[in-house]
């Protein structure tokens, strides 16, 4: 009887999977069949069908407009990654390592900075940018995202280096080694299941952003490719096999991300959670 109920309750958790798999593959299948098709097939009307024939005349005019704004975005999101990842290290090291009067506090105002929506600081850090000569280039944007990046980057590592038994940290001040050099050449090279996590979290962010890269770059041809994705919509008509295989390959730099570091996300972002 145990038996009986555990295999078909090992039956139900597979229909279970198995329903929920087509639901979210279901949006996946309707873009790759859509770019694939000829323009004339791909409409709403005929969206779940598959094509009659394939044709790359999507894809091709896609990469054509995307490309220099595909490199934009690489430009752009590669730098502010590491370098908000390599500043959230230190910060969340000092704050899991130091005690000092005022720190919770001034953590805690830190992390409001996560919870402050967008659209508030544009005004003052369009202001800002043109104040200092950064507004309208990748330079500006990258500082914009490795600032607004920088709470949710130090709690990563604020809680990853908690993990780290203070022992350690300890052992390293009798040998004589200085916080500086501690850090870079004990806990930097102990915390790559956390650069992972940041990776993934800020790169995704960065990549994925329209609201900064539209307000802080105008010019189309310094935008990323999110915003040129939006501009593969015409005004009159909208071409949907080019508009689904931008959105293909805009969406595939993520894709690659989480598919080569995404063993290390759950080790790192579980990491210094119990302590």
């Amino acid at each position: 009887m145990v038996r009986r109920k555990s295999s078909l309750g090992s039956v139900a958790q597979f229909v279970t999977l198995a329903v929920l798999t087509v639901f979210f593959m279901a949006p996946i299948y309707i873009m790759v069949s859509a770019a694939l098709k000829p323009s004339s097939q791909a409409s709403a009307d005929q969206m779940w069908q598959l094509p009659s024939a394939l044709d790359f005349a999507g894809p091709m005019e896609a990469w054509s407009r995307l490309a220099p704004n595909f490199m934009n975005s690489l430009i752009l999101a590669i730098p502010a990654t590491l370098i908000s990842s390599l500043i959230g290290a230190a910060v969340g090291y000092v704050f899991s390592k130091f005690r000092f009067r005022g720190d919770r506090v001034l953590f805690a105002a830190l992390m409001v900075g996560m919870f402050i929506p967008y659209q508030v600081v544009l005004v003052p850090m369009v202001r800002f940018l043109q104040a200092t000569g950064l507004f309208g280039t990748l330079g500006g944007l990258i500082l914009v995202h490795c600032v607004y990046g920088l709470p949710i980057v130090a709690l990563i590592f604020r809680n990853y280096f908690a993990g780290i038994p203070d022992e350690i940290h300890e052992a390293g001040r009798v040998d004589g080694a200085g916080e500086a050099s501690m850090f870079v050449r004990l806990f930097l090279p102990l915390a790559l299941p956390g650069f992972v996590v940041a990776w993934i979290f800020q790169f995704t962010n960065i990549w994925n952003d329209f609201l900064f890269g539209i307000t802080v770059v105008p010019d189309p041809g310094t935008q990323p490719v999110t915003v040129a994705l939006q501009n593969l919509s015409g005004n009159f008509s909208v071409s949907w096999n080019a508009v689904m295989s931008g959105a293909l390959i805009t969406g595939l730099p993520t894709m690659l991300l989480y598919l080569l570091l995404g063993r290390f996300f759950v080790q790192g972002l579980t990491a210094g959670s119990v302590k």
